[in-house]
């Protein structure tokens, strides 16, 4: 799941302050479940903004919407027939559906509410944890489903840095060492001998370096 933080509220009003009617839009997927912009933070949002408005005596129309995902031109298609009504979009999505609000709608002036952070697992209500660099080259058969390019401090391929204490990590004390669980899973399964190997750095050209990456699944075409 991508996670996301809102921005700081005066940081926002910055960015809308030469804007007279905003259409707040939210997403009602990942950063819904993280709980920085579906519905709910939508109107949280738009409230503030209008009080605080008013208290500035400032005159602004701020309305509201939330889309299914802001990531997929089928739920964008919802603002086409709207977004000429506003000066600006305020976007409640994640890098990515800002982006593609702003490629349906070029001429519109699109902007980001959140700040996007990572891919990240639900622990509990109101927890998440990065457990994934989305590398493009992915070990976790080899590493006991642990990934050590993420879960481990220093990226280490090929075994512990020696430096943990009670199960966890040297750099970060509330966080279990990954090369602890890699290889207490290794262990259990069965599977403690593929210690042995030597495994190469990441590729990270997989990556990063040749511009933004794609997926093109040809029988997925409609």
């Amino acid at each position: 799941m991508i996670t996301a933080e809102r921005k700081p509220l005066p940081e926002i009003k910055e960015m809308i302050q030469p804007f007279r009617k905003i259409l707040v839009v939210g997403c009602g997927s990942c950063v819904a479940e993280c709980a920085s912009g579906g519905e709910k933070e939508v109107g949280v949002l738009s409230s503030a903004l209008r009080m605080d408005a008013k208290m500035a005596g400032q005159e602004k129309e701020i309305e509201e919407l939330t889309l299914d995902r802001q990531c997929v031109y089928q739920f964008i298609d919802q603002l086409t027939n709207r977004i000429d009504q506003y000066d600006a979009i305020l976007s409640l999505g994640c890098g990515a559906g800002v982006q593609a609000v702003a490629e349906v709608f070029p001429e519109s002036v699109i902007l980001p509410a959140l700040n996007t952070t990572f891919i990240g697992e639900t622990k509990e209500a109101g927890f998440w944890v990065e457990n994934c660099r989305a590398c493009g080259d992915c070990k976790l058969a080899f590493f006991a489903a642990v990934c050590p390019v993420t879960r481990c401090a220093k990226g280490l391929f090929n075994g512990p840095c020696g430096g943990s204490k009670e199960g966890k990590c040297e750099v970060d004390q509330e966080s279990p060492c990954a090369w602890q669980l890699i290889v207490e899973r290794l262990d259990k399964s069965g599977r403690i001998d593929q210690l042995n190997e030597v495994y190469p750095p990441a590729d990270w050209s997989r990556q990063q370096g040749k511009g933004p990456r794609k997926i093109h699944r040809e029988d997925q075409n409609i």
